[in-house]
């Protein structure tokens, strides 16, 4: 995958598969450290310590629509590769913790990507999962909580046309706001 951002996604989509009601994302970019932390928490089925050793190998999936799972070692891969470390914690019953840690300013640190759109994705299009997404930037960041947007909207879906879009701006000023527009 050519950004961080489609990892996210990857290990997101897999909470959603994994029955979590609520999935945690941080990112958070710290300059003086020459870190970003990726964390993607879950409230899912969790894995044994067997599945949990497993789960990086690339020919280890519990999907049976396909063979091999890349998604999780493509992962893995990359925030080794820059000199940083990744972990997969996880309970069954209880979820799953994974963190990548990536060296940023190493020359094979793939680009963060367009995390807000990855963000807006997992939001409007798992409706029946709660996310809270913080990212942080230095000493600034944000929260977005979909608990909080639907104690305000109610009933109104997320993927209502003026909803969705209203989502995606928060994010996008949110971000802008709290990087100034910082490409990494």
């Amino acid at each position: 995958m050519p950004e961080i951002s489609l990892n996210v996604l990857d290990v997101a989509e897999n909470s959603t598969r994994a029955g979590a009601s609520l999935v945690t994302i941080t990112v958070d970019a710290d300059i003086s450290s020459d870190k970003l932390t990726v964390i993607i928490d879950d409230n899912g089925c969790g894995m044994t310590p067997e599945q949990t050793a497993q789960v990086t190998d690339p020919f280890f999936t519990s999907r049976t629509t396909r063979k091999v799972g890349l998604g999780v070692p493509f992962f893995k891969l990359a925030a080794e590769s820059t000199g940083g470390s990744f972990t997969i914690t996880s309970t069954p019953g209880v979820g799953t913790t994974v963190t990548a840690v990536f060296v940023l300013s190493h020359i094979d640190r793939m680009p963060l990507g367009d995390i807000s759109a990855t963000i807006h994705t997992l939001v409007v299009y798992h409706p029946e999962t709660d996310f809270v997404y913080r990212y942080r930037y230095n000493d600034s960041s944000f929260t977005l909580d979909t608990r909080e947007f639907r104690q305000v909207l109610g009933d109104v879906p997320f993927d209502m046309p003026e909803i969705s879009a209203y989502i995606m701006d928060y994010l996008n000023e949110n971000k802008q706001e709290t990087d100034g527009g910082a490409v990494y």
